[in-house]
């Protein structure tokens, strides 16, 4: 990855990630969502802790840092994920990538109320802003009879989500200042996350039936390598190379183009409102973006255990 020019591995996380989203419909309805982010993220951890055993990176990690590790993989890459696959049964992939996007400003409100973070005027409105833009764009779809229950139900869904992985971004936060090696919590936090679903898979009395479709595994091998691994390792390097703010701007782009995948291949037409809604969420967005880093209060609260 090191090679890579910053505007290659810019390229790989948008195009990447904003298709992730569309690539889960082709998993809808083949299995359970339950079953499709379990072997997802089992996939995606095995691989992640895999090359970390490769390079030689640490694996062993004191019990109290796995109970946080696996806070973090259950609600950031478990149920937080089985409701966005719910969602998506209901909505176009690119509103449930816009209606995610919303997750900066719950993450920000949740570090107030826990670390006492603090937060500038210009995150607070960019939150706002981007919330206007999000409901702007939903609005229209809860007025197509009959599909506007549908659309209330997926909408919900996407608000559970982001609550939902609200929760483990926050547990990635303490751990990430509690200096656990980056790629081997990922790796723990994806297996907790997939454990936790197909947890809920068996204790639902869901049965076991391997997925016969091809369209189903080319998903799951493009969500696992490409969207959960491939695409983390060129954002870290993209991190590293040119800091938070500029490589932040994905999470601008990524919502956007996968509302432009929805309306190629889900048939999605928005309308003016919509337009000015995307508008607004982009504009939140960039906001946002320009906030200063929590992150002296979150290392107090860490110091503090």
């Amino acid at each position: 990855m090191s090679r890579l020019p910053a505007w290659q591995l810019f390229a790989v996380c948008v195009l990447t990630w904003s298709t992730t989203w569309h690539a889960i419909t082709y998993q809808i309805g083949v299995a359970s969502p339950e079953f499709g982010v379990a072997m997802r993220f089992g996939l995606a951890g095995l691989c992640v802790l895999g090359w970390c055993a490769w390079r030689g990176d640490r694996l062993r990690l004191p019990w109290r840092d796995h109970a946080w590790l696996a806070l973090q993989g259950v609600f950031l890459y478990g149920v937080s994920y089985i409701c966005v696959y719910h969602a998506e049964r209901h909505l176009p992939s690119g509103l449930v990538a816009v209606g995610y996007s919303a997750s900066p400003l719950v993450a920000g409100i949740g570090a107030l109320w826990l670390f006492n973070t603090r937060l500038s005027a210009r995150f607070v409105a960019g939150g706002l802003l981007g919330l206007a833009g999000v409901a702007l764009i939903f609005w229209p779809e809860f007025g197509k009879a009959p599909e506007g229950q549908a659309t209330a139900l997926g909408a919900l869904f996407t608000v559970g989500s982001v609550l939902l992985s609200t929760v483990g971004s926050l547990a990635a936060s303490r751990n990430r200042e509690r200096g656990l090696p980056m790629w081997t919590s990922l790796g723990y936090g994806m297996l907790y996350g997939a454990a936790i679903c197909m947890a809920v898979v068996l204790a639902s009395g869901q049965s076991l039936v391997w997925p016969t479709a091809v369209s189903w595994w080319v998903a799951l091998v493009y969500l696992a390598l490409a969207g959960s691994v491939l695409t983390f390792a060129c954002y870290l390097t993209l991190l590293d190379r040119i800091g938070a703010g500029p490589a932040g701007t994905i999470g601008v782009m990524t919502p956007l183009l996968a509302l432009v995948v929805s309306m190629l291949f889900e048939n999605y037409r928005p309308d003016a409102l919509a337009g000015v809604g995307v508008l607004l969420a982009v504009a939140g967005n960039v906001l946002m973006l320009r906030r200063a880093a929590p992150a002296p209060a979150i290392k107090a609260a860490v110091a503090a255990e």
